[in-house]
Formats: C-alpha cells, sequence, structure tokens
C-alpha cells in the first residue's frame, strides 16, 4: 500500500476505505509512524491548503478530519511513546456570551490532525478559564472563538487578564470567527489570526517552529 494512496483517500473523506487501506499497510508491514507521519499528517495539511483556497468547504473538510481520526485510533496502540512528538499544547474555546461551536470544534480537530495536544474548554468561557489552562495545564496556545459582534470584546478581556497574571510571554493568543479580523486582532494584542480552520493549523505551526 502507497501512502500517496492513503492521503489521496484521505483527501476524499472515506472513513471506510481509509481504514481498510491504513490496516492493509500495517499488515504490509509499514510501520504505524511511517503511516502517520507519511501519509495522513501531510494529507490533512492539504486539506488545509484547500480550505484556504476554496477548493474544499466545511463539510468535506469535516469528513476528511473525521476520517484522519477514526485511522488515528488505529494507530495509536502501535505507535511508541516517542513517535507522537507534540507540536504544542492549545486551549481552544468559544469566549463567553457565546454558544456557537461549529467552528471552534472544526479548528479543534485540524490542530488535533496537525499534531496539537487539544483541549477543548466548549462554549462560553469566561477569560479565567484561559488563564487556567495555560498556568495549571501548560498550554502554550490559546485559540479563542467569536461568532458574534457582541462577544468581541470578550476576547480582548482575555487578552488583559492574560497580561494581568504575567503570561503574555507563556503563551501565543489566536483568534478567530465570523466577525474578527486581522486588524481587530493587531488592536486587541493577539499574536494571530486565522480566517478558517485551515490557516488556523497553518499559523499555529509556524508560530511553533
Amino acid at each position: 500500500m502507497e501512502l500517496k494512496t492513503i492521503t489521496d483517500t484521505l483527501l476524499t473523506g472515506d472513513a471506510d476505505v481509509l481504514e481498510s487501506q491504513v490496516k492493509a499497510a500495517l499488515d504490509g508491514g509499514t510501520a504505524a509512524k511511517e503511516i502517520l507521519n507519511g501519509a495522513l499528517i501531510p494529507g490533512m495539511d492539504i486539506v488545509g491548503e484547500r480550505m484556504e483556497s476554496g477548493e474544499m468547504f466545511i463539510p468535506e473538510v469535516l469528513m476528511s478530519a473525521q476520517a484522519m481520526a477514526a485511522s488515528v485510533e488505529i494507530l495509536k496502540p502501535l505507535l511508541a511513546d516517542g513517535d507522537i512528538v507534540s507540536a504544542g499544547k492549545v486551549a481552544i474555546g468559544t469566549v463567553q456570551g457565546d454558544l456557537h461551536d461549529i467552528g471552534k470544534n472544526l479548528v479543534s480537530m485540524m490542530l488535533e490532525s496537525a499534531g496539537f495536544d487539544v483541549i477543548d474548554l466548549g462554549v462560553d468561557v469566561a477569560p479565567e478559564k484561559f488563564v487556567d489552562a495555560v498556568a495549571n495545564d501548560g498550554a502554550n496556545f490559546i485559540c479563542l472563538s467569536a461568532l458574534l459582534t457582541t462577544t468581541m470584546d470578550t476576547m480582548r478581556r482575555t487578552i488583559n487578564i492574560i497580561e494581568e497574571k504575567g503570561l503574555k510571554g507563556k503563551v501565543k493568543v489566536l483568534v478567530g470567527g465570523a466577525p474578527v479580523n486581522q486588524s481587530f486582532a493587531d488592536e486587541i494584542g493577539a499574536d494571530g489570526y486565522a480566517a478558517d480552520a485551515g490557516s488556523a493549523s497553518k499559523l499555529a505551526k509556524t508560530m511553533i517552529n
């Protein structure tokens, strides 16, 4: 089983075929680490790029991300401790007062696919919870999502509290969501802005490197 075949199937989002190909590759002697790093993670990089360019849409991206997650579950028991090197730890949530979670969930899946440890704090997340994720859980990235213009200012408040607690140097703050743009991110002191899940994953990887 060629790794490119697995990558191509991941791009179609067909979880059943992908799982059977991953199992066939394992049966054929391909190491789990090689399948993960040589086929699945590069495949999700392509998914992110295609989402960014408008070639793939949210339903297709979700299918690929879910197919990836199912295949990773097959590989996990066969991966040694050193085979998965975490890209970083991310605490993600929709800010206080906002209950939208589709965008946040998609970013979370893309980050996991890119090798990040993700702490999903859910929706309506108070600034203090993000602070706790840095101080107590060792998150080195915080991703703030908002879909309502009325909750955008909570992003500012969250960053202010992070600064007040002396944690700004320990964590990178990324923001996103329909009403958010680069100028607002700059205004509130965020470290980065992503327009979609694909670019969020790419930006986080760039920043960790």
